[in-house]
């Protein structure tokens, strides 16, 4: 068989091994966390879009939620802003929250957009305040419970968690045919504004509308054992024993935290997917390995 044969029947299997998980996905709501390299490198970027395109024409209800961590850093350095984290969290002041906003809601969400509609999908863009989609609470930091206020604790400013998720517009637009890509701010009863944690948001909103699967895209291949080898399949009865044997460590705890709470909400299957791979989001999906780690209740 010819090197050119060989390539055709290699993409036959592939399309054949994707038609019962297209049959399977139609219909039901995936829910994408957008963050990382992913949103950097021009060639992910296009090949994202036109993931997230093709989902939507077999049949697939894809909400987006993205994140903005470089966009937002590089911003703050051309204003002079100075800015700091605890525990991979970004301490948001009010000058801050005017910059996240800024770019969360304003350059990074329209360019998202802009390439999910040229690559052939429609897609509408929304902050968490639109139609006060993310309703949210200012965020306690875990490790001494105080709100930080009276200067015993982090005073995180106006990082939010998610208290409340409005699934009314999310079902309309996407009953309608469109795809909701939300920047991950939201709005408490005041109406101030919370900068929130994008792999916390999409696992709120991933929950909230009854979604199939949660993927969270990253810039590792997934959860790795100590030799750093993939695992590809892991209960949640499984993740106390990794984090306390340092397994799971680092960034990937609150990660492996944010699928968990999906699958409380319903969520059937949670996936942690190297972004860095193009079509990840395809291959993850639609095909029987996966790339990534996924995560189930049972």
């Amino acid at each position: 068989m010819s090197d050119e044969a060989a390539t055709y029947e290699r993409t036959a299997r592939t399309l054949l091994e994707s038609l019962p998980y297209m049959r399977r996905f139609s219909g039901e709501i995936v829910v994408v966390k957008y963050g990382g390299h992913a949103m950097v490198d021009e060639t992910l970027k296009q090949s994202f879009a036109r993931n997230v395109a093709l989902l939507k024409y077999v049949g697939v209800r894809p909400i987006i939620v993205h994140g903005g961590g470089p966009q937002i850093g590089d911003m703050l350095r051309r204003l002079d802003i100075p800015s700091s984290f605890h525990k991979g969290l970004r301490i948001t002041d009010d000058a801050t929250m005017e910059v996240v906003e800024m770019v969360l809601a304003g350059r990074v969400n329209k360019e998202i957009v802009g390439l999910l509609n040229l690559a052939g999908a429609r897609a509408v863009g929304l902050s968490g305040k639109d139609g006060r989609l993310l309703e949210a609470r200012r965020k306690v930091p875990a490790d001494d419970g105080s709100d930080g206020a009276d200067g015993t604790g982090v005073d995180l400013g106006r990082v939010g968690q998610v208290v409340r998720v409005d699934t009314e517009l999310l079902r309309t637009l996407s009953g309608a045919g469109y795809i909701p890509v939300i920047a991950p701010t939201g709005v408490d009863e005041a109406n101030g504004t919370y900068n929130i944690n994008a792999d916390e948001a999409a696992a709120a909103v991933a929950a909230a509308v009854g979604a199939k699967r949660l993927l969270l895209l990253t810039d590792v291949p997934g959860v790795l054992d100590r030799d750093g080898v993939l695992l590809r399949s892991l209960s949640a009865r499984e993740i106390p024993g990794l984090v306390a044997d340092a397994v799971i460590s680092g960034g990937m705890i609150p990660k492996v935290g944010c699928c968990l709470e999906a699958l409380r909400g319903g969520v059937e299957k949670a996936m942690i997917v190297d972004g860095r791979v193009e079509n990840c989001v395809l291959l993850e999906l639609f095909t029987d390995a996966g790339i990534g780690s996924e995560i189930t209740a049972a």
